[in-house]
């Protein structure tokens, strides 16, 4: 490891940054936020009901090009609410990446189903659909239409994929793959908010699909996430379900089912409609972000930067780096982070957790190798400064 080397990177993204401490990703707000969230606060609907939550759903439909958004309390809810929505059931198995945030596992288990983990491929850091092809054609069987898992004897219902720091996965693949074996599709698009494949928009490829918008995401809601869906049915269905299934009525409390307290507050709401109105220059911004830190890598040996594959356009949500000698890793981690630059490295795959390693798994050299030599490293837009006082 050449010190210098390092040194001079940190010392240029301080000065990109104008700060002696750079965090990973902040959120960025200015007067908008203030003038909408004041607006809220003077109306008194602060709660799950007001006009600002319908705008976001509106508006945020619109960006992604699909029929309807139902704004939730946060990504994890709306991916467990997706999965509820295509059938997953207690039992079943669900096919998801071990390369992702432990939040995709989570919300399968929370339908007491089974995460089964796959394999991911280099070039897009997703789920790899010619290698989960063929692990399917050896460990699954057709059972009345539908795929079984000959190992476990459990029915696998659904695949998740993630798109990995905002990059998309090979969708046009993982969709005949979900064909071929009858799966339901729900996107994992957490991080992908603004990320095109082929000119369509991640999260629209699946029947349901999941964004978020926490803190740290492109745009934010404080907490927040929503279910993306072309199905009107599906959507009021959702909308019922986290609105704790609460049957309409002028004042009486009835309820038809188990639902879930998982409708977005009109506060967060408010303050996410101003942020999408800044998603195009934010966007823009981590591109240019991602054109400075190529010329800068171009002059480290034994790194480059993670690029979008050909057929997709990424947000770039979090600026990646891949070095080729992993054990290094630990020790520009260290030096990054003690020169005030916050560098980190990708989730610790899933099946390596105590709690998930017990799950089904397919080979997952190429996630390992990928925990080995993935750095993420600052990634906040620089297209506008926060002028909110703290």
């Amino acid at each position: 490891m050449n010190n210098k080397q390092w040194m001079e990177l940190a010392t240029l993204i301080k000065a990109e940054y104008q700060k002696e401490v750079v965090g990973l990703h902040e959120p960025t707000f200015n007067h908008k936020e203030v003038e909408y969230v004041t607006d809220c606060v003077k109306s008194g609907w602060v709660s799950s009901v007001g006009s600002y939550v319908n705008r976001f759903e509106e508006e945020l439909a619109r960006f992604v090009g699909v029929k309807r958004a139902v704004a939730v309390v946060n990504g994890t809810a709306a991916l467990h609410i997706s999965l509820k929505l295509v059938g997953v059931v207690e039992e079943d198995e669900v096919l998801i990446p071990s390369l992702t945030f432990v939040a995709t596992a989570n919300a399968v288990t929370y339908i007491r189903a089974i995460p089964h983990f796959v394999d991911v491929n280099r070039d897009s850091l997703g789920i790899d659909p010619m290698k989960l092809e063929r692990y399917l054609d050896s460990i699954g069987e057709f059972r009345q239409g539908e795929l079984y898992n000959k190992n476990t004897n459990r029915r696998i219902k659904a695949m998740v994929p993630m798109h990995t720091f905002g990059h998309p996965c090979m969708m046009d693949e993982l969709v005949s793959v979900c064909e071929k074996f009858n799966l339901e599709l729900v996107e994992d698009a957490a991080e992908s908010l603004g990320s095109y494949y082929k000119e369509k928009h991640t999260g629209s490829f699946g029947r349901v699909s999941a964004v978020s918008f926490n803190g740290n995401k492109i745009i934010t809601t404080g907490g927040g996430g929503a279910i993306l869906t072309d199905d009107e049915t599906l959507a009021d269905y959702a909308k019922h379900l986290t609105t704790t299934a609460k049957v309409p009525h002028q004042w009486m409390y009835l309820h038809d089912e188990i639902g879930f307290n998982y409708r977005m507050p009109n506060l967060n709401a408010a303050l996410g409609c101003a942020q999408l109105e800044k998603l195009p220059s934010f966007i823009e911004s981590k591109r240019k972000l991602t054109e400075t830190y190529s010329l800068w890598l171009e002059e480290i040996e034994g790194v480059r930067l993670f690029k979008e594959i050909p057929m997709a356009r990424s947000n770039y949500w979090l600026q990646t780096m891949l070095i080729e000698d992993e054990n290094h890793k630990e020790e520009i981690l260290e030096f990054l982070n003690g020169q005030g630059v916050m560098c980190r490295p990708v989730w610790s795959p899933l099946h390596t957790l105590k709690i998930y390693q017990s799950c089904p798994r397919s080979d997952l050299s190429e996630t390992e190798y990928l925990n080995a030599v993935i750095i993420s490293m600052p990634s906040t837009p620089l297209s506008e400064v926060s002028t909110v006082e703290s």
